[in-house]
This record gives C-alpha cells, sequence and structure tokens, in this order.
C-alpha cells in the first residue's frame, strides 16, 4: 500500500535529539487529530526506539539515527527508526522484558515492552554489525474525539 504522506529524518545519536526525534514525529502525525492518549502513545514509543539506538546501537560513539514515518489510508501510522550501531545478536531475548545489554545495570531493560504496550504492533530487525531498525505500527481511532 503506497502512503498518502511521508517525512524522514536523520539527526546525531545525542540523547538530547531524543526530544527533538518524539515531537518531530508528533508534528508529522498531528494531521490525523490524535487525542492526547494517542500522540502521548506514539510519543513514548519513539522515546523508547530513540534511546535504544543512542545507548545501546552506538553505545559509546556517536552516529546517526534514521527516522521514516508514513501515514497511509484508515488513519494508519508506520514509524521506523533506525541505526547503523551494533545490531543486536538475539532480537527474541532483547525483546523480553527486563533484559538489558547495558552492562552498567543503569537501565531496566523495558524498551521494547513499552514499545510494544502503547503500539499497535512492533516490528525488529537487526543484524550484529550493521545495526538495527524498528518499526512502528498504530491506527488512530479517536480522530481526535
Amino acid at each position: 500500500m503506497k502512503p498518502i504522506n511521508e517525512m524522514k529524518l536523520s539527526f546525531e545519536s545525542r540523547s538530547c535529539n531524543e526530544s527533538f526525534a518524539r515531537s518531530s514525529v508528533a508534528a508529522f502525525v498531528a494531521v490525523l487529530d490524535p487525542n492526547v492518549e494517542e500522540l502521548s502513545d506514539i510519543k513514548t514509543a519513539v522515546s523508547e526506539a530513540v534511546t535504544n539506538c543512542i545507548v545501546h546501537g552506538y553505545k559509546e560513539k556517536i552516529g546517526t539515527v534514521y527516522i521514516n514515518a508514513k501515514i497511509f489510508e484508515g488513519a494508519c501510522v508506520k514509524i521506523s527508526i533506525k541505526d547503523k550501531g551494533c545490531g543486536i545478536a538475539d532480537i527474541k531475548k532483547a525483546m523480553e522484558p527486563l533484559y538489558t545489554s547495558c552492562e552498567t545495570g543503569e537501565r531496566a531493560g523495558l524498551g521494547f515492552s513499552i514499545m510494544e504496550s502503547f503500539m499497535d504492533k512492533i516490528h525488529v530487525r537487526s543484524k550484529p554489525g550493521k545495526g538495527t531498525c524498528v518499526t512502528l505500527e498504530k491506527r488512530i481511532v479517536s480522530k481526535g474525539k
């Protein structure tokens, strides 16, 4: 299915850019007139995915985070957040609640669980040494109500 609108965004993997990404996607999706809860769900899921790129994908170095957001007929939104970082060796394991690859113990390991709970669908593709792409999908059902 062909999107009716699309935006692409890239930025450095700095934690200060996480709010920029969240706000940019929210502004793009606003045309669908989501309610506060739907918009908050999308912003939270995008924040988690971008944070994963910064903290886990690139770890101690600066890379580029890529976002591609598309709107389809029926108020369906697909948002892909991608890095070209270290990748994930075991996606199934990484998606388990409380699992984290962070060795400092500063991370709760709930990023994928949060994304899954706030979005209708989540798909993760990754190759070690090549990077990771998380695609989030949500249908806006409120139409501003």
